[in-house]
């Protein structure tokens, strides 16, 4: 079934109807070519906990007229909020670690300049940059069907990164001179459903060893992915896929 996200606005609460244009009708009627009668699952913008299937009732010029069938309360997201910072890494692969990231359950992606970074983006690229990596989380997160749409913020600093993540409630660092995976394994069992976690990844080159101290001195625990080191598109993928297991399973 697919899945699109709508504004508040475009809901008819009292005759339980939705209207549905733009992008989203084109997709509807030229790409996918439904037709009247078929469902659709929806979710609002501003997230409400709740998904709506929707039956498609008239097909007209520029518009998806749809009618309300029910409502599920069921609960999809990830029972805690994870937020990835990525050292922004070469060419197009910030485009796959945030379409993956989605579907493995992110909550936001925070794109992060560090000193081994050799993608610089001025203003200018770094919002153009943004708008994109935006469309590929949404059209993941329909894709998912994920309640939400991540945000994928501007690219901060390292120092601002580290700021952003001193109120969440466990900091991850994976480091190839970490402790061993029983340290691992014991720090993201411990972490509980309701918690906000934040992993810092590091690009092609890894971290500086200064910004290892930065980030111990900051409370964050490093932890190890194993015996093979990892390349920066598939770190953040492998704590994801780790969390969504342990935190799911309770």
């Amino acid at each position: 079934m697919y899945h699109f996200f709508v504004d508040k606005e475009q809901i008819d609460e009292v005759d339980k109807t939705l209207m549905i244009e733009g992008d989203d009708y084109n997709h509807i009627v030229n790409v996918l070519r439904m037709k009247t009668g078929e469902e659709i699952s929806v979710s609002t913008r501003v997230y409400d906990g709740k998904e709506y299937r929707y039956g498609i009732e008239e097909i007209e010029d520029g518009v998806v007229i749809c009618k309300l069938r029910f409502i599920k309360e069921d609960d999809i997201e990830l029972p805690s909020k994870i937020y990835l910072f990525q050292g922004l890494p070469k060419a197009d692969k910030m485009e796959l670690i945030i379409q993956k990231a989605v579907e493995l359950g992110v909550y936001e992606v925070i794109p992060v300049s560090m000193k081994r970074c050799i993608v610089k983006l001025d203003d200018k690229k770094a919002k153009s940059k943004v708008q994109r990596w935006q469309g590929i989380a949404e059209a993941a997160a329909k894709q998912s069907k994920r309640s939400i749409i991540p945000n994928v913020h501007t690219p901060v600093s390292y120092t601002e990164a580290l700021k952003m993540a001193d109120d969440m409630d466990v900091r991850l660092v994976p480091y190839e001179l970490a402790k061993g995976m029983e340290d691992t394994r014991s720090i993201i069992s411990g972490i509980e459903p309701g918690q906000s976690v934040a992993i810092f990844i590091g690009p092609e080159g890894g971290f500086d060893d200064a910004e290892i101290e930065k980030a111990l001195s900051h409370g964050m625990k490093t932890i190890t992915m194993g015996r093979r080191i990892l390349r920066t598109e598939t770190a953040g993928f492998t704590i994801l896929a780790w969390l969504s297991y342990m935190l799911e399973q309770r």
